[in-house]
Formats: structure tokens, sequence, C-alpha cells
């Protein structure tokens, strides 16, 4: 089946014109927050500044104005549903509009009793990208280097249990955008520990398909590749410290890969206004090892405003990039 940019952007409209017009009706089960941020970056390599965290291509982080929708549907004794829309309008100097719409979370998950499930643009079930939610956030995880996607289209279903949580997704392979070439990915995670309750959780997930390579919205190639990935993933809460590790080896396109990545916080002031991180990760693809060391500062100014940097040193790129962001997120 041949796809096109006009038939996904249809597709995306209709899902948004679905999701707000579903608001009056029911007002008093909605959650909605405006977000806004504004971004810029200097890059040692190109000796220049410019307005994105990582790459010019990828969706995190740019200049954006968005809204993030959360929307409970009730019957007479409890929850059975949420439908939950985030999307930001972002600046993208490469398009003819200078703009790009940009779709991060737009599903629905029923609670079927058994388990919940959901459809739509949600996380594959793949090591700590499947819990960790990096929308606003400078340091990339283990999906923006390259490793799995932060969000896909397709299937899911979850359960939590009394000694962890499963969880199992069918979805497309393609990331943020929409494409239907042969391509698909299917994930499984099995984790032990409640987070919240137990102060660590300790994942375990397979992953297998035939991928679409991007880099954001783009298709950099036209036929699916391979993709095996076994993934150990932990988390681990102390006091005010976090620690965040994965380990992922498999093989994309007959070709080796290998991941460790390990990312440690420290949370300082009244309410942990301020953390404080930094993230070693070891990576090997296409044949190549590569490290890269990012530490960042974030600053809750205010209950709406959030001021975040990053200083990155890429070895293969032999950049280093300097990065300032200022985040609005306000519910109205």
């Amino acid at each position: 089946m041949k796809d096109s940019p006009g038939g996904r952007n249809r597709v995306t409209i209709l899902i948004l014109w679905l999701a707000l017009g579903a608001v009056p009706s029911f007002a008093q089960s909605t959650l909605l927050y405006l977000e806004a941020q504004g971004i810029m970056a200097y890059s040692t390599a190109l000796s220049a500044i410019d307005f994105y965290s990582q790459t010019v291509d990828d969706v995190m982080q740019k200049p954006s104005l968005g809204f993030d929708l959360v929307q409970r549907f009730s019957g007479q004794t409890s929850d059975f549903g949420v439908l939950a829309i985030q999307t930001r309008l972002a600046y993208d100097p490469d398009s003819k509009s200078r703009m790009q719409l940009q779709v991060y979370n737009a599903y629905f998950r029923y609670k079927a009793g058994f388990a919940d499930l959901w459809a739509g643009h949600n996380r594959p079930a793949l090591g700590l990208d499947s819990e960790l939610d990096s929308h606003a956030l400078l340091l990339p995880s283990p999906a923006m280097l390259g490793y799995g996607f932060d969000r896909d289209w397709g299937l899911g279903i979850q359960r939590d249990f009394s000694w962890g949580n499963a969880a199992a997704s069918l979805t497309t392979g393609s990331g943020m955008p929409l494409y239907f070439r042969g391509n698909y990915l299917a994930a499984v995670r099995v984790s032990l520990g409640v987070l919240l309750r137990d102060n660590y959780s300790v994942g375990l997930s397979l992953a297998r398909g035939d991928i679409l390579e991007t880099i954001g919205y783009h298709l950099t190639n036209n036929q699916p590749v391979g993709f095996t990935a076994v993934a150990a993933d932990a988390t681990y809460l102390w006091r005010n410290l976090e620690n965040r590790f994965e380990v992922l080896a498999g093989q994309r396109d007959a070709s080796d890969i290998f991941l460790f990545f390990w990312r440690s916080g420290i949370n300082l002031l009244g309410e942990g206004r301020l953390k404080l991180e930094v993230q070693p990760s070891l990576q090997k693809d296409t044949g190549r090892w590569d490290y890269i060391f990012s530490g960042g500062a974030a600053y809750q100014v205010t209950a709406d405003l959030t001021a975040r940097s990053m200083i990155q040193y890429g070895h293969a790129a032999k950049d280093a990039r300097f990065v300032l962001q200022i985040y609005f997120y306000k519910r109205v």
C-alpha cells in the first residue's frame, strides 16, 4: 500500500478533531494543558548557533507551541477509558512553511478489566522508553539515540501486578510518521517492582520486526530493515538520587547493535526544584563504536515554568553542544 504525506496529515487532523470534539461533552473529566518552549544551542563542530537540541531532523527539542489533552470516560462506577492527545507546532527551518506539526500521544486506552488495551500513537513495550516520558527533556533517551522508538503507531496491552508489570505491543516500526510498507515491530516487556511503592523497577524486553529507519518525520530508507533486540533496564530511587540503566543488544539490517545507557541525577532544594544529571552512553551501530556524554541541569522557576540546560559531547561527531531551554506547561 502506497502512502503519502497528504494522507498521513489527514489522519493526524482527524484524530485531533475527534479529540477536541469530545471535550465539551465530558468537560468534568478533561485535563488540558498548554505547552510552549524556546530552544537555543551552540555547536562547536559548526561554530554556529541553532534552534534545536539534537539535529535539525529530530523532533526533540525545537521552539514550539502545543497542547496536552487527557480525556477520561466514565461509567456508573469507574473510568473505562482514556483518550490522550499531545501535539506541537514546531519551528522547522527545512520546511517551506518553516513549521512542522508533531504528534506525540494520540491513543485511546481501554480498561478491559483483565488488562489495559490501547490503540494509536503510544510507547512500544521496549526498554526504559516504555516508562520514561522524554517529551520535554533535553537529555536523549535510548530511543532518541537510535535504539527503539519514543512513540509508534499500533496496538498494545499491559497489566499491572502486585509484583510488577507485563506489556506487549504490535506497532508499525516507523516511529513518529505513519507508513505501511510491510513494516512492523513486535515487542514485549516484563518488569519486577513497582517504582512508586518499591523505589525500584527491573525490566526485560524482547523485540523483533522489520522497521523503517526514520529521523523525526524524515524517512532515511524506503525499505524496511530487520530488527532484533533484547534489552535489560533498571530504575532505582534512593532519597534524592535517581539512577536509570539500560543495556540493549541485537541486530539491525544484519549489523550488530549495542547500547549501554546510564542516567544519574540528584534532586536539590525544596521539593526537588533543582535537578542535576549526568548521562554517559556507549553504543555500537553499523560496525562502529561511539560514546556520548551528556550533563544537564533543570530548575523549576515556578509551578508552570522550567529552565533546562545541557552540555553534550559526541565522540564520533567530534561535536560539543551547549543547549538552553525555557519550557512552559500550564493547565487551562
